[in-house]
């Protein structure tokens, strides 16, 4: 990017007024860095809708917002071929602030000052954007909880997967398979590390299949000669019946005894 390209910015923050800010700070620095507000939004959810439309340069993102919040944002943005940088605004801990400086293009502690707004900017010409692994880390230890979406690349477009919606997860090869009521999704995660990022969410029932809790139905003994399984789950309200292994026989079944 040369020096004298306009940045495409596009303000992310479910503040009116916070997003008016940053406009105007734009607005005042753009003899020294140019650049144009391509859009706004008010969430990570409304900000992947304007990309799917719109190219952008750099993204000012508020850190936590309702529905999805930026650091799940930029994770997603991670996967993509030509990611958008990422500058975060926070008002709260310091221990957040501390993370995103060492992981992140940069922060702006709110209210934003107009030369801190200019250095972070005058970063995006220089540095790659972080890693979707690593601020996926981050954002499990700062909301205290796992994604609200997994991703799903479909046809050269990013499609998202409420993971409330989820009934359960197959591994198939190299990919996982949502399965939700409407239809299935792949995804690039791995069981391992969906199990560990939402442990109050989904229990493994075998090595390749995890399950929502709130998905079981019971559970059935298979036949001695069943090779498939030690025991079957049944889910409610579908005809899907899930394999059980030994091992996980007493948990599944100290689930739905609890």
């Amino acid at each position: 990017m040369s020096p004298e390209t306009v940045l495409k910015v596009l303000i992310v923050d479910d503040e009116p007024l916070a997003r008016e800010r940053l406009r105007t700070l734009l607005g005042d620095l753009a003899v020294q860095l140019p650049s144009t507000v391509v859009g706004e939004a008010a969430n990570g959810l409304q900000a992947l809708a304007v990309l799917r439309e719109q190219a952008v340069d750099v993204i000012l993102a508020d850190i936590r917002m309702p529905g999805m919040d930026g650091i799940e944002l930029a994770g997603h943005l991670g996967s993509m071929p030509k990611p958008p940088a990422v500058i975060f605004t926070t008002a709260y801990d310091n221990y957040a602030v501390q993370a995103f400086d060492l992981n992140a293009l940069d922060y702006l502690l709110k209210p934003v000052r107009a030369q801190r707004l200019l250095t972070a900017l005058q970063k995006v010409r220089q540095s790659p954007p972080p890693s979707a692994a690593l601020l996926g880390e981050i954002g499990q230890q700062v909301r205290g909880g796992g994604r609200s979406h997994l991703a799903c690349h479909e046809r050269g477009r990013l499609l998202l997967v409420p993971v409330p919606e989820i009934l359960y997860l197959k591994a198939d090869l190299k990919y996982v398979v949502a399965h939700t009521r409407e239809r299935d999704y792949l995804l690039d995660d791995t069981l391992t590390h969906l199990e560990a990022e939402f442990p109050e969410r989904f229990i493994r029932l075998h090595r390749a299949v995890l399950v929502a809790r709130d998905a079981l139905a019971g559970v059935e003994r298979a036949a001695d000669d069943d090779a498939e399984a030690y025991g079957w789950a049944l889910l409610r309200d579908l005809p899907d019946r899930l394999p059980i292994s030994r091992r996980q026989w007493g948990p599944v079944k100290a689930v739905l005894q609890g």
